[in-house]
């Protein structure tokens, strides 16, 4: 065996919000088919993680910083990585993949680029697939999604070579052993789903129904961040702004921290659609996913149709505990029986054989060009400061350097006024257009 396989691999993972930095390291961890190490790169924007979300989130990296488009791509093209993890929304791909495409010009040498979502895919299916495509993997977190994403890819004569079936790389824990009535019980908020304050209120007010019911039992409202951070997607009514004021039960409790250390002692999850029932249903945790609110694709709970996990609050409180279908399960990836041990291996093996390939890799061939998408794929570039060609536009924040004070302070004060509008002035001119 050559030194050079022994060496742990240098793998880089690009982020834009937190839940994306962790399904990006914790991907990386699992489809590396030897020890690597991790430089994390967190791309300026206004999603970016705060440290203390950095923190709750559980995973490091052997260094980690934040960069601009520009500046990544200025990293990109003087280290020697070996793979890297493109872990952001789907014209962040695109406008990486153009750029890195751009930097790696006639370097057969790159490194394998890997992409692909951090959770359930319930909407813009199409859009989004297409926006990853180009790179070496696009991986499938179940079976129904590589079929799904394949059947994208062929449907426009793409390349649908990439898709790859994995799991989700965050499942684990140990299982739930069952067998008693709910003692702790847990709903998963979501920043974005549902959007309204009235459907929100609602969910609120039922879930200290329940506790009023069922005063034995521990009730938590897990919430994904703090008021004024953001996480990947935006929340313009946090629930602990409509539960100020509200006399909350005795056994109510607003929680934070890891999800999986929230279900270790979680006895029964309820949620609307969050990625949290796959982490329960992977656990065999007794999961609701809620219809109260109906079963739509707004909602993101039309992708549990068939799970067997759905439920509304009134049979909730009554006692009924879902059961979920084990063909539903397995096609999601959920790898309940056991099966999550092997669930990476194909992957491992795909980068082994890209990283061994003779002379190296072809250039990056996105699906998108200025031929295919010649009125789309300009806006998507510039949004991330890059021209058509992928190279930086005159102006780009700059690359190579950390701001100065005087600019930290700015930027924070900007990221401040964005999230005070999504927050509290986006809400009330929505009520006036509704008036």
């Amino acid at each position: 065996m050559p030194a050079s396989a022994k060496k742990p691999l240098r793998v880089a993972v690009l982020a834009d919000s937190d839940t994306r930095w962790k399904w990006g390291t914790l991907t990386a961890k699992r489809v590396a088919p030897r020890d690597i190490r991790l430089d994390g790169y967190l791309l300026r924007g206004r999603a970016t993680p705060t440290p203390r979300q950095l923190g709750e989130v559980g995973v490091r990296a052997d260094s980690l910083r934040e960069v601009t488009a520009a500046g990544f791509l200025r990293a990109m093209r003087e280290e020697p990585y070996d793979v890297l993890v493109l872990a952001l929304v789907g014209g962040g791909v695109q406008a990486m993949l153009h750029g890195l495409g751009r930097v790696w010009e006639d370097r057969p040498d790159r490194p394998v680029v890997v992409t692909g979502y951090v959770g359930v895919v319930y909407e813009k299916l199409t859009d989004g697939l297409l926006l990853r495509h180009g790179a070496d993997l696009v991986l499938a977190n179940s079976r129904q999604d590589a079929e799904r994403f394949r059947a994208v890819y062929e449907g426009v004569g793409a390349d649908a070579g990439a898709v790859t079936e994995v799991a989700l790389p965050f499942l684990g824990g140990e299982p739930h052993t069952g067998g008693h009535e709910p003692r702790t019980v847990v709903f998963a908020a979501q920043p974005s789903v549902p959007e309204t304050r009235t459907d929100r209120t609602y969910l609120l007010d039922r879930l200290v129904r329940h506790a009023r019911l069922h005063p034995e039992r521990e009730v938590l409202l897990k919430l994904r961040s703090r008021p004024g951070e953001h996480t990947t997607h935006i929340e313009e009514l946090p629930y602990q702004k409509l539960a100020r004021g509200l006399d909350l039960p005795a056994n109510l409790r607003l929680v934070y921290g890891h999800m999986g250390e929230v279900l270790d002692r979680t006895d029964l999850l309820v949620t609307v659609s969050s990625t949290a029932a796959l982490e329960a249903l992977h656990r065999r945790v007794p999961t609701a996913v809620l219809t109260d609110l109906g079963v739509r694709e707004a909602l993101g709970n039309h992708h549990f149709t068939g799970s067997g996990c759905l439920a509304s609050w009134d049979q909730l409180d009554a006692g009924h505990r879902p059961v979920p279908d084990p063909r539903w399960l397995t096609r999601q990836g959920v790898a309940a029986d056991g099966s999550y041990a092997t669930a990476f291996d194909a992957a491992r093996a795909r980068i082994a054989g890209l990283l061994d390939a003779p002379g190296g890799l072809p250039p990056l061939a996105p699906y998108y060009t200025p031929v295919t998408a010649p009125g789309y794929l300009p806006g998507v570039l510039a949004r991330h400061h890059l021209a058509p060609d992928g190279t930086p536009l005159p102006g780009a924040p700059a690359a190579g350097r950390e701001p100065g004070p005087v600019r930290r302070i700015v930027r924070r004060t900007a990221r401040g006024a964005y999230r005070h509008g999504v927050q509290r002035v986006a809400p009330v001119i929505r009520r006036m257009g509704e008036l």
